[in-house]
């Protein structure tokens, strides 16, 4: 039987992802999100206008979208309560976040150079998908929200992903994105029925 609720958090599973950014004094700025979807070369980004990430996106116009696997937990969840604006935003210091200039040390990750973005890549990541700011779009409540989109210029993804024999195409048995569900941590618990859209697109590895 269905239920009407009124849930606190109304947030269904999506990938997370650190986005990369520069600050206004070319340091490097990287923060945890999980608001996003990609369609094609497109993507859209769900974040508050109030955070240095996006207020950095805006200005550079460009950003790495850098996707965590599962054994980077413990790294996403150490960034998850720190902020690159200082001072703290009011609503934020009431939830716990403190100011912190160098995320990437904190958190053990490596920034490396990217290809066509000022913004470093996240060395640990499987996947990194360099970006351009294309818009960004007034979004629901509160008034800060904004819904961001990018395109994705260039996308770097680990050899071991790949599926046998082909230079293009990501193994879907292979890649286990880090999911927040609710605001909790989550992998892929592996395929559960072949698909008859997949061929439609490329190959497919059946393991």
């Amino acid at each position: 039987m269905h239920k009407v609720i009124e849930p606190k958090i109304l947030y269904f599973g999506t990938p997370v992802v650190l986005i990369s950014t520069l600050n206004e004094d070319g340091s490097a700025n990287v923060a945890p999100m999980s608001s996003a979807w990609w369609l094609n070369q497109s993507c859209m980004l769900g974040m508050s206008r109030k955070s240095k990430t996006v207020q950095n996106l805006i200005r550079e116009k460009e950003c790495v979208l850098n996707l965590p696997s599962p054994d980077l937990v413990g790294a996403v969840d150490k960034l998850a309560l720190l902020t690159g604006v200082n001072p703290v935003p009011d609503t934020k210091m009431q939830l716990g976040y403190r100011y912190e200039p160098d995320k990437f040390g904190t958190a053990g990750l490596t920034p490396e150079p990217s290809d066509l973005v000022k913004a470093p890549r996240v060395a640990e990541c499987p996947v990194q998908l360099e970006a351009s700011l294309v818009k960004a779009h007034d979004f629901g409540q509160p008034s800060s929200l904004t819904a961001i989109e990018v395109t994705v210029t260039r996308v770097h993804v680990d050899e071991n992903l790949l599926m046998a024999g082909e230079k293009n195409y990501v193994d879907p048995l292979k890649w286990n994105p880090l999911i927040m569900n609710f605001c909790e941590y989550f992998g892929l618990s592996g395929q559960l029925h072949p698909s008859r859209l997949a061929p439609v697109f490329g190959p497919v590895s059946r393991g």
